[in-house]
Order: structure tokens, then C-alpha cells, then sequence
């Protein structure tokens, strides 16, 4: 779940997508995996169409899962998503399941948008992550054969992380769009409602208030808080799987730093990972490894 090199395709951006660091074998189950996921997320989330028919386009794209999770065709509408996904699903046998919750994050996108409602506090932020985020993780650790509790929970956490990371660095594209991803708790505990927001940046393109820096500032020190639980599951997984893994945290780390070295105001400018930061990623990636070894 690595956040993009700038320029990169950014549908789906911090997941990772059959790499050069995954076995050759698993490149056409992960590259399904991410095609549902992307063309999912396309359908909640791009072009003109209004709340009814987006949901009503997620429900079918369901149902088309619920056909291949049965060994049945699905219609052909998404052939393209559906063909390859039912391959993988039967040769190694993905949990239906994640791939359902990850249409339920999506429908409820599409309300919470439609509706103006938001997260009433950190706990139902991360009840999101959990079929949002998480189910990405452990479909990943299912094709490589881990599914021991403590690498699944960590797997959650580091996905949790990444959701949050996103949400944190992209309020200059979520408030206009009609996407409110901050806890009222945290809004509460910083002063603010979320009408407020509507008085700076972007919408307003006005300078946020110190507020709005406090509040992004804790939610970069939670996220952080939360990668670093998740984080030793790097030391866990061997091979390719265990350096795209420490990419992917390192990843999200550098997100983090970047949005605290602008001062914690992502709400004007988009932080994003460019090439002069593969350097440092790999760098990085590597000093986790030979930390482990200590």
C-alpha cells in the first residue's frame, strides 16, 4: 500500500500492484485483487453519476461477485474485472468475504457524501478502515500463506495506517468533493465543527486556521502511533514479500514527514512521494532490515 511516485496512476493509490518485488506466480492474483478494488472504487467515486446510480451500480457489481464466489459466470457487463478474479478465487481460494467488505466501505462512501454525515469519533473512523483498508492486507497475506493472529493484526494496523495517511493527506481533494473524513471528537477537541471547514482552504482558498493545523498535526501523530504497531510484521515475512512490506510502511512514513514538514497544512497543498524519494525509501527499507538482525 505504498503511496505513489508522483506522475504514477493513482487509482487506488497506496495499494500495491503486482511489483516488481512480488513472486511471479502471485502477480496475476494481486493484479485481480486490484482491478476489483479499482474499478469499485471508480464506480463510487468517478464520472456524473448521482448517489441512487452508483449504488445501484455497487449492488450489481456484487452480485456479479457473489456469482464467481460460486463458480458461476457473472454478467458481462464487467467481464474484464470478473474473468481473472473468479480465476483467482478458486486456484487460492480468496475469502469472499474481504472482497465483500471492501464494497460495503464503498457504498457507505457514497452515503456519507450524499448524506453530509461524517465519523463521530476515531473508533468509527477505523470501523471504516476495517473494510475499507484492511481486507487488502489480509488478502495479500492469504496468497502468501500467513494467517497467524498476531501477523493479521499487525497486517490491520500498518492497512489502518495507510487508509489514515491517505485521509490526512488529501482534504484539499476530499472537502471539495464532499468527503469529511475527520473525527468530530478531534474536530471538538481542537476547537472546531465542521462547518468551519467551510472557511478556508480549499474551499474557501483561505489559510486554515491554528486549529486546523493542531488537528492535522494529532491525526499525523496517531497514524504514526498506529504504523508502528503494525510495523514488526516487516520482521515476520521473509523474501520479496517481507521488502515490499517495509517499502510500503516506509512508504507511508514519508507522507507523514512530509505533511509535518509543511507545517501540518495539507488542506492547501497535496503532499505526495516523488522519484528523488526513492533514495531514501530504499534506505530506509534497508536499516529496518538490519535493525532486525540486532
Amino acid at each position: 500500500m505504498p503511496t505513489p511516485i508522483a506522475d504514477a496512476p493513482t487509482h487506488y493509490e497506496n495499494f500495491p500492484v503486482a511489483s516488481w518485488l512480488c513472486p511471479p506466480a502471485l502477480r496475476p492474483p494481486i493484479a485481480a485483487i486490484y482491478q476489483f478494488a479499482r474499478t469499485a472504487d471508480d464506480i463510487a467515486d468517478e464520472g456524473s453519476a448521482d448517489a441512487r446510480q452508483r449504488l445501484d451500480d455497487l449492488r450489481a457489481f456484487r452480485a456479479d461477485l457473489d456469482a464467481v464466489s460460486r463458480g458461476q459466470a457473472a454478467s458481462p457487463r464487467w467481464a474484464s474485472v470478473f474473468v481473472p478474479l473468479g480465476h483467482a478465487m478458486h486456484q487460492h481460494r480468496l475469502p469472499a468475504a474481504l472482497l465483500d467488505d471492501l464494497l460495503d466501505a464503498f457504498a457507505q462512501d457514497v452515503r456519507k457524501t450524499e448524506d453530509g454525515s461524517g465519523y463521530a469519533d476515531r473508533a468509527e473512523l477505523l470501523d471504516y478502515c476495517r473494510r475499507s483498508a484492511n481486507p487488502i492486507g489480509r488478502l495479500l497475506l492469504h496468497l502468501y500463506g500467513v494467517a497467524d493472529p498476531v501477523a493479521l493484526a499487525r497486517s490491520d494496523a500498518i492497512c489502518s495506517a495507510l487508509q489514515l495517511i491517505n485521509f490526512w493527506q488529501d482534504p484539499s481533494v476530499d472537502l471539495p468533493r464532499g468527503r469529511f473524513y475527520f473525527p468530530d471528537s478531534d474536530c471538538a477537541a481542537e476547537g472546531l465543527a465542521r462547518d468551519d471547514f467551510r472557511r478556508f482552504a480549499p474551499l474557501a482558498k483561505a489559510a486554515p486556521p491554528p486549529q486546523a493545523i493542531a488537528l492535522i498535526a494529532a491525526e499525523v501523530r496517531w497514524a504514526r502511533a498506529l504504523m508502528a504497531e503494525g510495523a514488526p510484521l516487516v520482521h515476520r515475512l521473509p523474501g520479496r514479500i517481507g521488502w515490499e512490506l517495509r517499502l510500503v510502511v516506509q512508504g507511508g512514513l514519508r507522507i507523514l514527514d512530509k505533511i509535518e514538514a509543511a507545517g501540518c497544512d495539507s488542506f492547501t497543498k497535496r503532499p505526495v512521494i516523488g522519484k528523488a524519494d526513492a533514495p531514501l525509501l530504499a534506505w530506509r527499507a534497508l536499516r529496518m532490515r538490519r535493525q532486525s538482525a540486532k
